[in-house]
């Protein structure tokens, strides 16, 4: 391995299409377990818009890269048979730097939404910052910081419609409250038509919320093995740590989030904090 001084600066904001092949798991990857029918949802959306959220890596030699945030999107891109994927490269001995970088990009008047969202997710994982500690380094309100980081849960064809202002955050932030994919895409593609504003999304939104709740209070349908494995799955996904959803014959049951640190269980409220405001 060569030294981290004869490694080439490359400039933290760029974007650098890297091949595949020469890109290898962190071994040290704490999450092992990537749910199928998800990777190939996102390698279907990949194959025809792309890659909105570069992967980061960090350099090793001269054609061999390790992968450091972005493991389920590197293997959907495989999935969707990419030869090459965009990535940020970092280097061993950059942590500050990135983080003045990021930080003093965030300040940006041009940014759109989804470059401040990203921006925000890199310094979370990358340098290792609670979003009470990035509150601070940039000067922002966590609830703020959590509704952007919300908008990288979005399908990606609203995320481009939010890079490319087709629709506005507000419109975005309402969106981002329904929990199905194609349920988003389809408002979405309301707005687009209807030229609606933001309160009228939310008027649908909460009615679709008010409808939905009727409909299960009233039915009062028991919900399939598969319907709370895809739930288990949302979860996991929404809260970014395993979630154990248990459920007896009766219909009661209990979720269990667990944390691996006081900066992790701070995290994990924060998601709750953000919910009620």
């Amino acid at each position: 391995m060569i030294e981290d001084a004869e490694l080439p600066r490359i400039t933290i904001s760029t974007i650098n299409e890297i091949d595949i092949d020469m890109i290898e798991v962190n071994p040290f990857q704490p999450r092992k377990n990537f749910n199928e029918e998800s990777l190939q949802e996102l390698a279907s959306s990949i194959r025809e818009i792309g890659i909105i959220q570069p992967i980061t890596v960090r350099k090793i030699n001269e054609d061999k890269f390790q992968l450091i945030t972005g493991e389920r999107r590197y293997k959907a891109a495989i999935l969707a048979g990419l030869s090459t994927i965009p990535a940020y490269i970092r280097t061993a001995n950059d942590q500050n730097m990135l983080e003045m970088s990021l930080v003093e990009n965030i300040q940006r008047e041009d940014l759109d939404s989804i470059e401040v969202a990203i921006s925000y997710q890199r310094l979370i994982e990358e340098c290792n910052l609670t979003q009470e500690h990035l509150s601070d380094r940039v000067g922002k309100k966590r609830s703020t910081i959590a509704n952007y980081l919300r908008l990288l849960k979005l399908p990606a064809e609203i995320q481009l419609g939010l890079r490319d202002k087709i629709i506005s955050m507000g419109h975005a932030r309402a969106i981002v409250n329904i929990t199905d994919p194609e349920t988003q895409l389809d408002i979405y593609r309301t707005i687009i038509k209807n030229d609606l504003s933001v309160r009228k999304i939310e008027e649908m939104v909460r009615k679709l919320y008010n409808t939905s709740g009727k409909t299960r209070n009233t039915n009062k349908e028991e919900i399939s093995i598969k319907e709370y494995k895809a739930l288990q799955d949302h979860l996991i996904d929404f809260f970014q740590t395993e979630v154990e959803l248990k459920r007896s014959n009766n219909g009661k049951g209990k979720i269990v989030i667990p944390f691996k640190s006081d900066e992790d269980l701070e995290r994990i409220l924060s998601i709750f904090d953000n919910l009620k405001s």
